[in-house]
């Protein structure tokens, strides 16, 4: 009997939302908006896809500046371009 796998376990999570943002326009605001984000962050069009295809493992980041300005116009709170957001004790917790 053949057995179908799923692809949840190959899927690959991307470590910014960008996609998430970009696959919830219609066609034409897509197609409009991935050549304008590139001149509004002052990128080229190669490092826009670049920031898009940032895996959560990869040790690539987006440079800060880029997520705020990305942020702000995607309309998203701050700190949340982040697929998963690293955790850490604070300093006074790790003194203790």
């Amino acid at each position: 009997m053949h057995t179908l796998k799923t692809n949840v376990m190959n899927e690959q999570i991307s470590k910014y939302r960008i996609n998430e943002y970009l696959y919830n326009l219609n066609a034409w605001q897509y197609r409009k908006i991935v050549q304008l984000l590139p001149k509004l962050l002052g990128v080229s069009l190669n490092t826009f896809h670049n920031y898009r295809r940032i895996l959560v493992d990869d040790v690539q980041d987006v440079p800060y500046e880029k997520v705020v300005i990305i942020e702000q116009l995607f309309d998203f709170a701050p700190g949340t371009l982040a697929s998963r957001n690293p955790e850490a004790r604070s300093l006074k917790e790790l003194l203790h």
